[in-house]
């Protein structure tokens, strides 16, 4: 079965499926742009399972050309469209791709580099002058068959293109409906982009649920995106971290009314546990959703169930559906719940994806026997809940001790006027790793690093104290809205080489 096919089933013809701007394109209209797209694709003699490029913002153009490239047998490879020259060039060779699939914003950008690379470049022009004859579909083994190469960096900052199958996207989107209960009715605003595997799940889900997407690319001014989920009446806002502290500090949000909101999704790392409870006594009759996974399983492994989130709050929940999560221990075998046993978290499921694209090496490092090593490690309490204590490769080896990065954030977080708190770790010659907390105040906020650094004395033991306290005008982000904490890295590592 063709994983675009079945996400296009749901929705009622004269029903809103996007709403852009001032544009409303009912289901109707984007069943018919689809069929009329992929039809062009096929006609430019593309084999099953041909990478195509989509560099576009969040828009139609982009929902079109995704769904297209996918319904036409061929894999669709959404770009960050943050991406260097270089990293670009990377992507486009390793994945050899030919034709991108660009929307009328960055074409000038493309445009040189297409030339040097070879590359087609096919705007909104090509789609509705190409080739409107049917065509016959190529025949998917959902289980074998690619629908996208989702590139992501992780922590490494080499770009990764993960394999993810038509089952992949239909296992997954059908779990997230069900313990969403998604309908017809739910309308999501949706400010993270498509090329991120949160984003896409947004698009995935709700489509598949017939219900709607409203896309604002304009979070640079949070107000204005209020405003419009008011107007549009939304039923749902999806988000990380950052998401929510910018919303929390910069914004009205827990003074306006949104008479459909219904609930909050929040994935893509840990919103510390005071900006939860903010948010929760806020908006009490909101379910807020907090989630887990990784781009290599899709998007989701896990959840809270909301009717829990006071009393497991920091746990990820448990395993989806059709997800299965393990804790191993190094030996492989399971932590005991209920104490204080530290393992690996291990998942297995068919939204458990096929591996690196390119990659044995990785391949074989992350994913065994069919199962996906995550790196992150846990606890479990006594009634099954997870807990995640520490991704492996973020903590930080500071005077022989192993220093949980989380843990500093979130008591940090605590501090009033705190909108973003990042801690990663150093080379240090003295004490392996030293501690350097990166803090964005909001504005008319008197923080200071003694102040910082006070409370943390208060609230952790010595040797978790940051060495270093770095207070600036502007927390970097990567494509997905993450901190981008590489670059955190070399700043702070640049800083210690001046100071010398």
């Amino acid at each position: 079965m063709n994983v675009a096919n079945t996400i296009l089933s749901a929705g009622n013809n004269s029903a809103p499926a996007l709403i852009y701007r001032q544009e409303v394109l009912t289901y109707a209209e984007l069943r018919q742009k689809v069929m009329r797209c992929s039809t062009t694709f096929l006609g430019r003699n593309h084999a099953k399972g041909d990478r195509i490029g989509i560099f576009s913002e969040n828009n139609p153009f982009f929902v079109v050309s995704y769904l297209s490239i996918i319904r036409a047998g061929l894999v669709a490879v959404p770009f960050q469209t943050e991406l260097t020259e270089q990293d670009f060039k990377r992507i486009v060779s390793d994945a050899g791709i030919e034709d991108v699939c660009v929307s009328r914003r960055f074409i000038n950008r493309l445009l040189p580099l297409a030339k040097r690379l070879n590359l087609n470049l096919l705007t909104e022009d090509d789609f509705e002058n190409g080739n409107k004859k049917p065509l016959p579909l190529p025949v998917i083994d959902s289980a074998r068959d690619l629908a996208a190469l989702m590139f992501t960096s992780g922590s490494t900052g080499h770009a990764k293109g993960v394999m993810v199958t038509h089952r992949n996207i239909e296992c997954n989107t059908r779990d997230i409906i069900s313990y969403m209960d998604l309908t017809a009715n739910d309308r999501v605003m949706v400010l993270l982009p498509f090329h991120y595997c949160f984003g896409a799940s947004l698009l995935h889900s709700h489509l598949m649920a017939g219900g709607s997407l409203v896309l604002n690319n304009n979070f640079a001014f949070p107000e204005t995106v209020l405003q419009e989920m008011q107007a549009r009446g939304c039923t749902g806002l999806a988000g990380v971290p950052s998401t929510f502290q910018i919303l929390l500090r910069k914004s009205r949000l827990c003074e306006m009314n949104f008479p459909e909101l219904r609930w909050f999704q929040q994935a893509g790392g840990k919103l510390p546990n005071a900006c939860i409870e903010e948010l929760v006594t806020a908006f009490p009759d909101v379910c807020y959703y907090l989630m887990y996974g990784q781009t290599e399983a899709t998007a989701r492994l896990s959840y809270l169930p909301p009717e829990r989130l006071v009393d497991k709050m920091g746990s990820i929940g448990k395993g989806l559906p059709s997800t299965r999560l393990d804790v191993l221990k190094p030996d492989g075998s399971p932590v005991q719940p209920g104490s204080n046993e530290i393992g690996e978290i291990v998942a297995s499921g068919d939204n458990i994806t096929a591996g690196y694209w390119n990659d044995p090496e990785e391949t074989l490092r992350y994913f065994k026997s069919g199962r996906l090593h995550t790196g992150d490690m846990a606890r479990v309490d006594a009634d099954g809940f997870i807990f995640i204590v520490e991704r492996e490769r973020e903590l930080i080896k500071c005077k022989g001790n192993r220093v949980s990065a989380k843990e500093i954030e979130e008591v940090i977080a605590e501090i009033p006027g705190v909108i973003e708190t990042a801690v990663v770790g150093t080379p240090d010659e003295i004490f392996g790793e030293a501690i350097c907390a990166f803090i964005l105040g909001a504005p008319g906020a008197h923080l200071t690093a003694d102040l910082v650094e006070g409370h943390c004395h208060k609230r952790l033991p010595p040797f978790k104290v940051p060495t270093r306290i770095e207070l600036i005008g502007q927390m970097p982000h990567n494509g997905a809205g993450k901190i981008a904490k590489l670059k955190l890295k070399e700043l702070a590592a640049a800083v210690a080489l001046r100071t010398r």
